[in-house]
């Protein structure tokens, strides 16, 4: 899908959706994005990442990390994305599915302050790029006001 495109239906879905904000967001793009092939938002409660809502084949183990560890936790401790094209070349990855591949991570800030993270993992190397950065990172502007 056009990340264009994409964009827009994500600003009219949260215009006109009352409740579970959050799971529509993860449906659509994992429904929309092929290469996405598990979709979560991870949740920053005292200084650990609670998985909220997913979307994948299967659930992962990974349900609570300590900000700080893995890649997700490194992204919530700087407020940095984080775009891994080959985790296993990675060593703070938390391995959660033996066919993810890449791996990006995109923290939602509210008044500088980590609040929460998109997580994104594809089973394809190299899977995403500056392009899926830019169009995350305005989703996970748009989801700030949801947490």
């Amino acid at each position: 899908m056009d990340y264009k495109l994409a964009e827009n239906k994500i600003k009219k879905l949260i215009s006109n959706t009352q409740e579970d904000v959050l799971q529509k967001i993860v449906d659509f793009l994992y429904e929309n994005f092929e290469k996405y092939t598990w979709v979560g938002i991870y949740i920053v409660e005292d200084g650990t990442l609670v998985l909220g809502p997913w979307r994948g084949k299967q659930a992962t183990e990974h349900t609570r990390i300590p900000v700080g560890k893995g890649i997700c936790g490194s992204s919530a401790a700087t407020g940095k994305t984080e775009l891994i094209s080959d985790v296993n070349s990675d060593n703070r990855y938390l391995a959660c599915f033996v066919s993810t591949k890449s791996e990006i991570v995109v923290p939602i800030k509210k008044e500088g302050h980590v609040i929460a993270e998109i997580d994104i993992d594809s089973d394809a190397r190299d899977a995403f790029n500056n392009e899926d950065k830019i169009f995350l990172e305005k989703i996970a502007d748009m989801l700030k006001e949801h947490i």
